[in-house]
């Protein structure tokens, strides 16, 4: 596979990824089990400002607030800037260590939508004055209701209470179950069913449901995701597939056909780390540039990689000493510019790419 001509001129330093967008957490108290995630909860958020402000390079995470819900809604932090605020972000989390964890809450069933609402209102606010003093853009928030309550009842909840709620600028509603056992995971992208009725509420966007467990690292780990670039406003990656290879999904035989795709990142650079001797988002590659193509792909339509697929080997015969790099993981495009048959057909030719990849017997050669 190689890169085939991209549609304008490369930069020639990546200096920049996607803008993140700003986050609202909030956290869904009930007793007792709040007790049971309290330290698991500050703890893992400890961890993760403490590597999400000191990164270098480009900020990755833009703003951050976070609200309680107990018997009524409260915000113990306004938006914010992640990046170097460290100090300001570790005395909210000290606030939430010292919440009430005993005794009994008598939850208001419209606390939790007047936090949303609250925390989309401030967000406005907010964006319409950074955006008249310092010339940025913040169009889009993102929201994540974490709760130890049974996930799709939060979930009937929220879609009941925001009905009549404008959530054009939520770009992503989020409901996060905390477990206390070991459950199957949830796909995060996918957004749970709903009532089955007529009378449903609709809401300007879906509630996606995702379980995670009661434990530091599952909590961590869920928290480093906001790092890695989620832009959609365009496809980084044209994956050209020759016909004669695979012509079992190819229309015709003549034009190859173009797998529009996303890369996701796997690992944090460690040369965004602090203390280290190169705290650019280069990656020393003494072959070429590939793993900074993940920067350079989502910057601007300027940029956009077109890869020629030119053989397919078997894993067995690729020896792990000649790869080099940062892994990424390559996905069917979810840029919100195409239109939905577009979407919808490029993911069916991604899927059958991979099945023909995996049970395929034969190996072009």
């Amino acid at each position: 596979m190689h890169p085939g001509r991209s549609t304008g001129k490369r930069p020639s330093t990546p200096t920049q990824i996607d803008q993140q967008p700003p986050r609202l957490l909030i956290v869904h108290i009930a007793l007792p089990s709040w007790a049971d995630i309290c330290s698991n909860l500050c703890e893992a958020l400890q961890n993760f400002f403490s590597l999400a402000c000191s990164l270098m390079g480009p900020s990755r995470m833009s703003l951050f607030s976070l609200y309680l819900v107990q018997n009524q809604h409260e915000c113990i932090l306004p938006f914010v800037q992640v990046k170097g605020n460290f100090a300001r972000l570790q005395a909210c989390i000290s606030e939430l260590r010292m919440l009430q964890r005993e005794g009994c809450f008598r939850p208001q069933g419209t606390s939790l939508r007047l936090a949303v609402e609250d925390g989309l209102q401030q967000f406005k606010q907010y964006s319409r004055h950074v955006t008249t003093s310092a010339g940025l853009t913040y169009t889009s928030l993102e929201i994540t209701v974490l709760t130890s309550q049974p996930g799709k009842e939060v979930v009937k909840q929220l879609e009941e209470g925001l009905k009549d709620t404008d959530l054009v600028r939520v770009r992503r509603l989020q409901v996060v179950e905390v477990t206390k056992g070991i459950l199957e995971h949830m796909d995060s992208a996918s957004p749970v069913e709903g009532p089955s009725n007529d009378e449903s509420p609709i809401l300007g966007t879906d509630i996606d449901l995702q379980t995670i467990d009661n434990d530091i690292v599952s909590m961590e780990m869920f928290f480093k995701a906001w790092l890695h670039n989620s832009g959609t406003d365009q496809e980084h990656i044209h994956l050209l597939l020759p016909s004669q290879c695979f012509s079992n999904i190819s229309r015709t035989r003549d034009n190859p056909m173009c797998l529009k795709c996303d890369l996701q990142e796997r690992l944090l650079s460690p040369s965004l780390l602090p203390g280290t001797a190169d705290s650019t988002l280069r990656v020393d590659d003494p072959k070429g540039d590939f793993s900074t193509l993940y920067q350079t792909a989502s910057q601007s339509s300027a940029s956009r990689y077109k890869l020629q697929v030119i053989k397919a080997l078997k894993s067995s015969g690729v020896c792990e000493s000649l790869t080099y790099g940062l892994p990424f993981i390559l996905r069917p495009t979810s840029c919100w510019q195409l239109d939905w048959d577009e979407l919808e057909t490029n993911q069916q030719h991604f899927h059958a790419l991979c099945h023909s990849l995996l049970v395929s017997t034969h190996v072009p050669r």
